[in-house]
């Protein structure tokens, strides 16, 4: 009897999932926000459906959770739940420890490079001349996010459920206190300035939950330090929504409860106690997310709180247990396809939607006649046309069977 590793079958409601967050993320939100607030300005009423997909798809503005908000999380979440698969495939093609270590180490540096690529240049003040390089060094982007811990989480693979639940929570717990005992900052003099969206009861104060205030947190402080040490034309004081760093670091608990999802879901459970645990799961997640969001710290994804790296998991083993119920055990998957042709070439519907939108709006503009993107729902009818010109570029690279992979 033969002990050769086998090539793991691909998870197709894993696909089909990938795909559906990612052609989400590239409709752009399909123009629902900037309608709702086209109205607003406007001083018009706001169709009770339209005020809420605005608010679905957009981010909140710190505390809480729109549907929007979860998009990232996804992202860092599939990351671990195909990493099983991804570790059964190299042990197949023969790839020792360290091949497969150093894999990942290349995969985790590309992906931070291809990050900061997409992010472009630098804004030139105004009165500045410049020939040097205006790269702009910055880490929020989820690509970003998960090539900085991606390397740990991977030698987490195969070490059991007690180990990767312990990184769970030495994580959380040490990220917590790196917040909650760093000495509180005032309020900068002009704050309300640079903040006039707060939401007063998380704004400036000297209570515990304070410590997750916007632009005045430990991990702000870091990147105060840490952006300065690249070359910038202007010192970087603090970045406008919120968004830090080390973020990557509680997000990799994120990533290590799909990697016990992946684990789960490659083993010989039957399909019906998968999508059992992938309820409770979700379940205990979201209890404990929302139970730490009173107790402990605020539900933030802009700085990826521990409440939120918990509770925004319940959300993500919910949407998986959904795409899992109706392809795994259903058997539905012709309906699946289009996420699927996406969720193959993620990286590649990822960078043309950060890339080429405005120039597939532009051409479409030219061939079409830009009449048809104005009126109350232009932007909707833009959004969705730009997205089918993307998602047919990603079938064709499916029937010619051509995957961008890092």
């Amino acid at each position: 009897m033969s002990t050769t590793p086998t090539t793991p079958p691909r998870l197709v409601s894993l696909d089909a999932y990938r795909g559906f967050i990612m052609l989400v993320m590239a409709s752009g939100g399909f123009a629902f926000a900037s309608m709702q607030k086209a109205l607003e300005k406007d001083q018009q009423p706001v169709p009770p459906l339209l005020e809420f997909l605005g608010f679905q798809f957009a981010h909140v503005e710190w505390v809480g959770c729109a549907f929007w908000d979860l998009i990232q999380p996804s992202f860092m979440f599939m990351v671990g739940v195909a990493l099983p698969y991804s570790v059964a495939s190299r042990e197949a093609r023969g790839d020792t420890f360290g091949q497969r270590l150093f894999g990942a180490a290349w995969r985790a540096l590309l992906l931070v490079l291809l990050a900061v690529f997409l992010n472009g240049g630098q804004a030139i003040p105004k009165g500045v001349t410049t020939d040097w390089p205006t790269t702009q060094w910055t880490f929020p982007n989820v690509l970003a996010q998960i090539g900085l811990g991606y390397v740990f989480v991977y030698l987490l693979a195969g070490r059991g459920l007690i180990a990767q639940i312990g990184a769970i929570v030495a994580i959380l717990v040490c990220y917590t206190l790196f917040f909650g005992l760093y000495p509180l900052s005032p309020a900068p003099p002009d704050w309300q300035k640079l903040e006039p969206n707060w939401v007063p009861m998380h704004g400036w104060g000297d209570g515990w939950f304070a410590h997750w205030n916007k632009n005045s947190n430990a991990a702000h402080f870091f990147d105060v330090w840490f952006l300065n040490l690249f070359p910038t034309l202007e010192p970087f004081t603090f970045n406008r929504g919120g968004y830090q760093t080390l973020n990557f670091v509680p997000s990799m608990a994120t990533m290590i409860l799909g990697l016990i999802a992946g684990e789960k879901l490659r083993s010989p459970a039957t399909n019906a106690h998968k999508l059992l645990w992938l309820l409770v799961m979700s379940g205990l997640c979201l209890a404990v997310g929302f139970a730490m969001g009173e107790w402990v710290c605020p539900i933030v994804k802009r700085i990826w709180t521990p409440s939120w790296a918990v509770y925004s998991a319940g959300w993500t083993f919910l949407m998986l247990a959904v795409f899992f119920a109706v392809i795994e055990i259903v058997g539905w998957k012709a309906w699946a396809f289009p996420f699927v042709v996406v969720g193959m070439n993620s990286i590649a519907m990822y960078c043309m939607s950060q890339q080429t939108r405005g120039w597939v709006r532009k051409n479409l503009s030219i061939h079409i006649g830009s009449g048809v993107f104005a009126g109350e729902y232009g932007k909707l009818i833009e959004s969705v046309a730009i997205l089918t010109v993307l998602w047919l570029i990603c079938l064709w690279m499916y029937r010619k069977r051509i995957f961008l992979r890092l």
